[in-house]
């Protein structure tokens, strides 16, 4: 037998491990960038994680608090009053100077005339019931003076209407919240989602109540 005979299965053998190894790294290359793919998608198109850094939505909210915010249902669907909201700084927000997007929650859609008497809200005239509000606290605007606008009157130191594809959002806690009685409304495309569930911390895991908000003359 030649000796030419006898390398050639050492050789098909060294070609076999050059494939598999090969076969291995695109396998590795192509998972991660799926991986990649799918975790850049998912935040840009469906949702995303959030923490909570501050005690304005309290006591719903806690800080470091962590939620999924959900980017897709507004797609299909108009926020309505009582969803909690993420979203980016207005123009007022950003000519104050602040970059990182709020979280607050809907009090007021399109159309509604909203006010504050005595530190109660009232939509349309009416008393609007919001249980989730921390202790039951007064919402006041003379709380705005202390926040970064100064001595900017506030945005709902008169009664207002809230303009087509707009939205008045607040703080759950009163008097610990720089919101939209201060600043005004907040633009469709300024919303970046809803939160729809809290994975962290562990023992308050779950689905964010949806508080059932009252309408104008409901009891």
């Amino acid at each position: 037998m030649s000796k030419n005979s006898h390398q050639q299965p050492n050789s098909s053998k060294t070609q076999e491990i050059n494939d598999t190894e090969e076969s291995w790294w695109l396998e590795a290359i192509k998972t991660i960038g799926l991986s990649l793919f799918l975790a850049f998608g998912i935040r840009t198109f469906v949702a995303e994680a959030r923490y909570i850094p501050s005690g304005s939505m309290e006591p719903t909210l806690q800080i470091n608090d962590r939620l999924i915010i959900d980017k897709v249902s507004y797609d299909f669907r108009k926020p309505v009053r009582g969803d909690i909201v993420v979203f980016n700084p207005t123009q007022a927000l950003k000519d104050q100077g602040f970059d990182d997007a709020f979280i607050k929650r809907i009090v007021g859609v399109a159309g509604d005339k909203i006010e504050i008497q005595d530190g109660t809200v009232l939509l349309n005239g009416q008393p609007l019931k919001e249980l989730y509000v921390a202790n039951g606290d007064d919402t006041l605007v003379d709380t705005c003076g202390g926040g970064p606008s100064g001595s900017a009157p506030a945005f709902l130191q008169n009664p207002q209407t809230i303009p087509e594809n707009s939205y008045l959002v607040l703080g759950d806690n009163r008097h610990n919240s720089y919101d939209g009685r201060c600043w005004g409304v907040v633009a469709d495309d300024e919303l970046v989602g809803r939160a729809v569930f809290r994975f962290w911390p562990l023992h308050r895991l779950g689905t964010i109540p949806e508080p059932k908000v009252s309408e104008p003359g409901e009891s």
